[in-house]
């Protein structure tokens, strides 16, 4: 890939200067002057209808970001993404979660895609086995639980597609142990039969701390409740390193391989998923799959006009770099998805939380963003209240599903009522005249009125995306994602850095192994005046 910087480009000061001339911009004007703005500014895939119309944009800003995109020579960027290229350099490796789903088996990635087939027909017929009965528990009886122990990729991806596909699960019952707190670990064995769990251990390494601690904890009460002789038939890998697996007392059948190629918080689609399979089958599981192909093949296809991950990534890049926005809020109408916002944080935050370009020279410019958000409607009564009268611009993405799962109109109807109102208001906002106006029906006094208006006037002209989506299935689940595994890889290419590694997360696990040491010892005069201190006072409160 060529490395550019992006502020250097001739699109980047034609966005300043368009920036600037159109600092008034409102949206309420344009639609007023356009009566074609939502259906150009909107983009159609399939069951995916995403509404642009309601974002601080004109079709001269989208034209500019496209030419951005070509300035920073993306389309060759993602002709190396899909063949194999080692993009993350840093690691020397290639990025290739995509390969995990792919159907074209005649693909440049040759070794990489026989290698991910393989590793799903036996990760599918493992599954099967389970489910069916076929394999079945030390004391011969079927499996009713799955244990998932992981952290990172290995937790937070599984979690949130389980938590989304409740109505697509069979009669297993999933929990997931991530946190090496113990409390953690002690609510769910509280809550399990060791005779008839499941336990997958993920972890490529299988000597990543959390995980390990983990367990160990779980094995050893598991051998006091059973016996050692069963850990083998009850107790899985998903890992690379075969060896520590063995000795953990893994039956090297049952291991079940990673690969360098596909980083943690893009491995759902991988055995790192193995839990999420045996939790809604096989069939459900290739349906996630095949709809992550599908945005695969829109997003290596598709014109950048009418692109929806590159859309969305020069979206945040024009909020974030030309409007200083520093967060991008993702609002999901629909229960089902309540973990998405937090598989986000990680896969967006961790891979583009970077400061050194691509040559390894620090960025004169802003890169990465902060993802947060949570369901509606229950968001709209915590912290709406900011996006529509605080201080900060918070673009959001409004996403729901035009089908239920279940048949209550009356909820859904309600659901979709707010989906749709709040982005209009969002837009509309309210002005002093319609804030007085309100006043006035409701019977308040002129000296009341003059009181209160400041406090009921909406500024509006906050931007919002709508993603209407036809009905939540593992399709389109799986579709949905891979759009934002898309929108994270063109963000790191404009933006010039390398979104798969994570030096970050490096420095603090080993600064955690030597205060491990010190904890374990009683020292505390190693550190930082700070750090000694609440050293001290730990110790004193664990006598």
């Amino acid at each position: 890939m060529k490395n550019i910087n992006p502020t250097t480009t001739a699109a980047w000061q034609s966005l300043k200067d368009h920036y600037r001339s159109n600092k008034n911009f409102n949206l309420k004007e344009a639609f007023a002057k356009d009566p074609n703005r939502a259906q150009s500014l909107t983009i159609q895939d399939g069951d995916f209808y995403v509404d642009l119309s309601k974002n601080l944009i004109t079709k001269e800003t989208q034209e500019k970001l496209v030419s951005l995109a070509n300035e920073c020579k993306l389309e060759e960027a993602i002709n190396s993404y899909f063949n194999g290229k080692k993009i993350n350099a840093t690691e020397d490796r290639a990025v290739l979660h995509t390969a995990l789903r792919t159907r074209d088996t005649t693909t440049l990635v040759g070794g990489n895609v026989v290698a991910a087939i393989e590793s799903k027909e036996k990760m599918f017929a493992f599954v099967d086995a389970v489910n069916s009965g076929e394999k079945k528990a030390a004391n011969g009886q079927k499996f009713d639980t799955i244990v998932n122990i992981g952290i990172g990729g290995s937790d937070l991806g599984p979690v949130m597609i389980y938590e989304a596909m409740q109505a697509y699960k069979n009669e297993m019952t999933l929990h997931f142990v991530s946190n090496v707190e113990g409390d953690h670990v002690e609510e769910v064995i509280k809550k399990i039969n060791p005779e008839t769990t499941l336990f997958v251990i993920v972890s490529k390494s299988f000597g990543t701390q959390e995980t390990l601690t983990n367990s160990t904890t779980i094995r050893n009460w598991f051998t006091k409740k059973v016996n050692a002789a069963a850990v083998s038939k009850h107790f899985v890998a998903v890992s690379s390193n075969v060896q520590k697996a063995v000795d953990f007392g893994i039956d090297q059948e049952n291991i079940f391989p990673m690969f360098d190629w596909v980083g943690g918080r893009f491995s759902l689609w991988s055995t790192v998923g193995m839990s999420v399979a045996l939790g809604i089958g096989t069939k459900n599981f290739q349906g996630l799959l095949d709809g992550a192909y599908e945005m695969d093949m829109h997003f290596k296809n598709s014109s950048f006009e009418k692109n929806i991950p590159v859309q969305l990534a020069l979206l945040t890049i024009w909020y974030n770099n030309f409007h200083n926005a520093q967060s991008e809020a993702v609002i999901p109408y629909t229960q089902y998805l309540h973990r998405l916002p937090a598989y986000l944080q990680q896969a967006i935050m961790e891979s583009n939380g970077k400061s050194v370009d691509r040559d390894g020279n620090r960025v004169n410019y802003e890169t990465g963003n902060v993802v947060w958000g949570e369901p509606g409607t229950n968001s709209q009564h915590a912290f709406f209240q900011l996006i529509h009268q605080g201080t900060k611009l918070i673009p959001a993405h409004f996403i729901a599903f035009a089908k239920a799962k279940y048949n209550q109109p009356d909820h859904h109807n309600k659901l979709m009522a707010n989906f749709f109102a709040q982005t209009e208001a969002l837009m509309n906002g309210k002005s002093i005249e319609e804030a007085k106006d309100d006043l006035l029906k409701a019977g308040k006094s002129e000296s009341e009125i003059e009181k209160l208006v400041p406090f009921k006037v909406f500024e509006g002209n906050k931007p919002t995306t709508t993603l209407l989506i036809d009905e939540l299935t593992p399709q389109s689940l799986g579709k949905l994602i891979a759009m934002y595994e898309h929108k994270i890889f063109t963000e790191g290419i404009i933006w010039n850095i390398y979104s798969y590694d994570q030096w970050g997360v490096e420095l603090g696990k080993v600064l955690a192994d030597a205060i491990l040491n010190d904890i374990q010892n009683s020292i505390s005069d190693a550190h930082d005046a700070s750090t000694t201190q609440l050293l001290q006072k730990f110790y004193s409160l664990n006598k």
